[in-house]
């Protein structure tokens, strides 16, 4: 994997074999950097990656100037994975290791992104459950995107708060707001 913009443009990473992942194509990542560029200063927003897995994710913002990100895994070696890359680097990523579920219910974190790429073998329930308690436990700012990551054989579509999907290769992106109060 590698860190496509910002600070570290181009630098390569390889996060240890036996870690439980399958990180965002670096093809994927930099068309979803692309839709958020347009909406987003990254230097002023908050972000929140759920199943942070390598931190792929996480480490672009943070090459991009976000200075307020949260990491969220189960899995103890990503964390400490995450850490290291963050220390090496001088990331300012917070990391939780926790359920990501039993995180979303107690945190009061607000965000103005929240990433999430849970396995592509979870049952439609558990990807519904995401925006569920993220809109319910009013975790997104107002003006804030989530997106998550699934195969294009997950329905996503018909969850409230839906606003559009982008495909890229294998992964599809589905992305969730509050309804524009223009009207």
């Amino acid at each position: 994997m590698r860190i496509i913009s910002g600070k570290y443009k181009s630098k390569r990473l390889t996060a240890p074999k036996k870690l439980p992942v399958r990180p965002t194509t670096d093809f994927a990542k930099e068309a979803l950097f692309n839709i958020l560029n347009n909406d987003f200063y990254f230097d002023d927003i908050t972000v929140l990656d759920l199943f942070a897995g390598t931190g792929n994710i996480s480490f672009e913002f943070a090459s991009r100037g976000c200075s307020d990100i949260t990491s969220v895994d189960a899995h103890f070696g990503c964390i400490q994975y995450i850490n290291q890359i963050s220390s090496e680097l001088d990331f300012p990523i917070k990391t939780v290791k926790s359920d990501v579920y039993s995180f979303l219910e107690r945190t009061k974190l607000t965000a103005d992104i929240i990433f999430a790429d849970p396995p592509y073998d979870f049952t439609p329930e558990k990807f519904a459950k995401i925006p569920e308690l993220v809109f319910s436990n009013e975790l997104l700012s107002e003006e804030g995107l989530l997106i998550i990551e699934h195969s294009p054989h997950t329905p996503m579509d018909s969850q409230p708060f839906f606003s559009f999907q982008k495909k890229y290769g294998s992964s599809m992106f589905s992305f969730f707001e509050y309804p524009s109060k223009e009207e």
